[in-house]
């Protein structure tokens, strides 16, 4: 362990070198990553099998999942889709269990699996409130659930939930369900961080703001609409999938060791003033 104080500052152990250029190794890691259909799933998928890891990656259908297997597999790693709609337990059970059968353990979870639907807070279809409630919260705390079981047996693990900058402000775009369902997400990363910590499981969220993908295009197409969301960005832009690579692989790996209960916000800024 690096940096590791005993029983006080003359027992400190001398950084290992050779652990410190490759904390970020994640060769011979398994992983399952949720919501691989996506552009954010597939950008984790790609930064964790850059660095090394096998991916068990999920989507309501095998078939949208192609081209993250594709990914994982040209970067010389191991790729499996399973299909599994993350707001039915029995599917979440069975993800874990052919996960279990393929690797022998998991590693890594991250879970990327989410919806946004966006109407006025007067307007807003009560059945649509609830199905982004549903697969943003209750789709992650199953995974969350299911896979914790594993890592408490291991005795480690690192779970990554995705949240949003949306988790600590209001905004005027009609994030009624959204903005809650981010906020839980982030409360329920510190609560199981909280309650697993004693079984060296790392559970942190990353909260990105805006990403170009094609479901913010309509979004960042219309130039009033944008203009609203990037004049809240210091750094000027939306974000781009890439951008989740770094955090993703720091919060999978073995730099992040003693980093827990954490929300990374991958924002240009906007959380900042």
């Amino acid at each position: 362990m690096i940096n590791k104080y005993k029983n006080g500052k003359d027992n400190m152990e001398k950084i290992n070198l050779d652990a410190v250029k490759n904390m970020f190794n994640l060769e011979g890691k398994a992983a399952i990553v949720t919501g691989g259909a996506g552009a954010l799933g597939e950008a984790v998928c790609a930064a964790l099998s850059a660095y090394g890891a096998d991916i068990v990656v999920t989507g309501r259908t095998v078939k949208t999942l192609e081209d993250a297997v594709k990914g994982i597999e040209k970067a010389g790693r191991k790729g499996y889709a399973v299909a599994c709609d993350v707001t039915k337990e029995d599917e979440v059970e069975n993800l874990v269990k052919k996960t279990m059968d393929i690797f022998g353990k998991i590693d890594i979870l991250v879970t990327v699996a989410g919806i946004a639907k966006r109407f006025p807070a007067e307007d807003f279809p009560v059945e649509d409130f609830r199905q982004v409630i549903d697969i943003n919260v209750t789709g992650t705390f199953l995974c969350c659930k299911h896979v914790g079981k594993i890592m408490k047996e291991q005795g480690y693990g690192k779970i990554i939930t995705i949240s949003s900058v949306r988790d600590f402000a209001g905004h005027t775009g009609g994030y009624a369900a959204y903005g809650p369902s981010k906020a839980a997400v982030s409360l329920l990363t510190k609560q199981l961080a909280t309650e697993w910590a004693k079984y060296k499981i790392n559970v942190n969220a990353i909260a990105p703001t805006i990403f170009w993908t094609p479901l913010t295009q309509q979004v960042l197409e219309d130039e009033k609409l944008k203009k609203i969301f990037l004049d809240r960005i210091p750094m000027g832009r939306a974000a781009v999938p890439q951008d989740m690579a770094g955090a993703t692989v720091y919060l999978a790996s073995a730099a992040s060791d003693f980093i827990t209960g954490q929300v990374l916000y991958v924002d240009g800024g906007c959380t900042a003033g």
